[in-house]
């Protein structure tokens, strides 16, 4: 027999059932002036696809994102020459426009890039497959146990210099492992599977905290929506069996482009977050990275996490709409979208007026040929002429004190 949840009683003493996300509790981890876990609202970060050594296409790109809420940039850094550039990408960031929290993803061999690196931003993201980079043998079937253990004792040598700089400088790491990625040993060992994901990042963790380093982020990301959901499970259940609290980077890799890459991205990402897992998300479209922040913010808008925009509530048209609702909708949403922290209901008729927008702040509503019926919650304020409706909801959002100009 199926068990439901415990309801919890309102103030009408009716029986609901508790609809907040609640987060899973995470240590916070500081990169630059951005709190990524703790209990802090979800940050978005995204990523400049510009060379690195293009300083000032690379601090245009990084200001690009920021200014339309982008809140940590990460940046490519593939050669020492790269690295060295992110001091003058950050010190003109500073002249410029202002201090931003930056991310160098560093690959491959990448100890003296990432010690180089690591002056100059606020966190490194390393990925556990690629950092001690392991050249496939033909033929192997196998890795032995001390083969194993052998290439372990290599990792934290090689780590263990860049651990120790970032802790004395109070940066942070992210543990970055991507499923397409994982080192030879780690697929022979556990194959190509999301055990495999959690293990990788868990013996880069061991290493950390025996260094007695935290300030550390986790992501494991996949192209395949059920590969990424099942890591990221798979890595809580692990944390929470060795009493680990780290923040989690929720994203997609690879999602594509177009509506197929955001509905991808929302799959994963959204899901997750809505079993309260998650500190930090981004969303990997093929596309311009400024087209990847409003899929983030509208992910953690519909799930309440972050209220940054205009909240639409609109039915979807039937044989009873009195207007037509779609360019209606398009006109409210024109109007009012640079508004944040409002909801705002579009209803076609007095059937799916009152009732289903009951939670918004105002309500356009169609009650008869020819007028609209505007709300304030659940009371009617005033019935105008349909051509003027736009006008007169603008005039009571002003009315409210709540307008401000665009």
């Amino acid at each position: 027999m199926q068990t439901l949840p415990n309801p919890i009683k309102t103030s009408a003493n009716q029986p609901a059932f508790d609809t907040t996300i609640h987060r899973r509790k995470t240590r916070p981890v500081k990169v630059g002036d951005v709190t990524i876990g703790g209990g802090h609202p979800v940050v978005v970060q995204s990523m400049i696809n510009e060379d690195t050594l293009d300083i000032d296409g690379s601090v245009a790109a990084i200001r690009r994102l920021h200014e339309i809420g982008c809140e940590i940039v990460r940046v490519t850094v593939p050669s020492m020459a790269h690295a060295k550039s992110l001091a003058e990408i950050k010190q003109k960031l500073i002249e410029t426009y202002k201090p931003i929290p930056l991310v160098a993803d560093v690959h491959h061999n990448g100890m003296k890039i990432a010690l180089e690196v690591a002056k100059h931003v606020d966190k490194v993201r390393i990925n556990p497959g690629l950092y001690v980079f392991e050249k496939p043998q033909s033929g192997r079937n196998e890795y032995t146990k001390a083969e194993f253990e052998e290439i372990g004792k290599k990792i934290r040598q090689t780590l263990e210099p860049l651990v120790i700089s970032l802790r004395d400088q109070n940066k942070a790491m992210r543990i970055g492992v991507n499923h397409g990625s994982l080192a030879e040993r780690m697929l022979f060992t556990y194959g190509d599977t999301p055990e495999g994901m959690v293990e990788s990042a868990l013996e880069f963790l061991k290493i950390c905290e025996s260094l007695d380093y935290y300030n550390l982020v986790i992501s494991l990301k996949a192209s395949r929506v059920p590969v990424m959901l099942a890591a990221y499970r798979l890595m809580v259940k692990r944390m929470d069996e060795l009493d680990m609290a780290y923040p989690l980077h929720l994203g997609v890799t690879e999602a594509g482009d177009g509506e197929y890459g955001r509905i991808k991205s929302t799959a994963g990402i959204g899901t997750l977050l809505a079993d309260g897992i998650g500190d930090t998300i981004r969303v990997s479209l093929t596309e311009a990275p400024e087209k990847e922040i409003p899929v983030c913010y509208s992910i953690l808008q519909a799930l309440g996490l972050r209220k940054t925009m205009v909240e639409y509530v609109a039915c979807p048209s039937c044989g009873r709409t009195l207007f037509n609702l779609e360019n209606v909708l398009h006109q409210v949403r024109e109007a009012t979208k640079h508004l944040t922290g409002l909801d705002i209901a579009v209803m076609g008729c007095i059937v799916n007026g009152p009732g289903e927008m009951a939670d918004a702040d105002y309500g356009y509503v169609g009650k008869q040929p020819g007028y609209i019926s505007l709300y304030r919650g659940r009371e009617e304020i005033k019935k105008v002429p349909e051509y003027q409706g736009v006008e007169e909801l603008i005039n009571l959002i002003k009315a409210d004190g709540r307008w401000v100009e665009p």
